[in-house]
């Protein structure tokens, strides 16, 4: 295996799955301690802001990281937004952790005509919000989802995602949303910036196919799929593209 400098690691279905801790996950991200690699959780849940997300990992699986290596779709979404520099008003579908990433940033809430429509996972979905997200994107508002994950990994199984919610306004408005997280290069790059790596000596790590181990052949990075959350085993033969290495557990990566 190649040694790298830098890994770029999803949480939802590689560290842990709903509230339950993945134990070679929470080992894997010690050892990347224990040997001083860089590393960047790069998740699509806009649910939570990155200091929720620090508290949860450290209160609920014992893993203690500095807010600042996690990087949220919802982070991404506003990093784009500043340098698409088209406004400030918006409207947002989307749970409170992705709302107060945005409003923090100075943008101020407008319905009928929001320089930005952004959508992401909510779990209070109703058919308003998505009709005023539909008026405003007619209106001219960028339409932006933050991430195309149809479904979210828990312990209750497969749920619907925030690619699901876009996908609602998009067939209803029939414009196409800029995409955010991953596997698009708007998060990808940002985070191999934040990663202060050479994009050659950084490892994509995720349990999704479709979305992190896309992020990396996309992107020109390696990828590791490690078969612990939404890409199961008996999938693998039939993927049209390998990731770089597939691996049962983490507990089997050799740093």
């Amino acid at each position: 295996m190649k040694q790298y400098k830098g890994y770029l690691v999803d949480l939802d279905g590689t560290i842990y799955k709903g509230n339950e801790i993945i134990l070679a996950g929470q080992r894997f991200i010690e050892e990347l301690q224990r040997q001083n690699l860089p590393f960047l959780f790069v998740t699509n849940n806009t649910t939570k802001s990155p200091k929720i997300v620090q508290q949860r990992l450290q209160k609920e699986f014992a893993i203690n990281v500095e807010e600042k290596i996690i990087y949220t779709a919802s982070r991404a979404t506003v990093d784009y937004m500043n340098k698409l520099n088209r406004g400030k008003k918006v409207y947002i579908i989307g749970e409170s952790g992705l709302k107060n990433e945005i409003l923090s940033e100075g943008y101020l809430w407008e319905k009928m005509y929001p320089d930005y429509v952004v959508v992401g996972l909510d779990m209070n979905l109703t058919y308003e919000k998505a009709m005023i997200a539909m008026l405003a994107i007619q209106n001219g508002a960028t339409f932006i989802g933050t991430n195309p994950d149809l479904n979210l990994p828990t312990e209750k199984g497969l749920l619907p995602g925030a690619g699901s919610v876009v996908r609602f306004v998009e067939a209803a408005t029939q414009v196409k949303p800029i995409y955010i997280g991953k596997p698009k290069a708007i998060m990808m790059n940002k985070a191999v910036e934040l990663l202060n790596c050479k994009r050659e000596d950084v490892l994509m790590v995720g349990d999704n196919y479709l979305t992190d181990i896309q992020a990396g052949l996309e992107n020109n990075i390696d990828t590791l799929l490690v078969t612990s959350g939404f890409t199961k085993p008996e999938e693998v033969k039939a993927l049209p593209v390998a990731p770089t290495y597939i691996l049962a557990s983490l507990d089997e990566w050799a740093f």
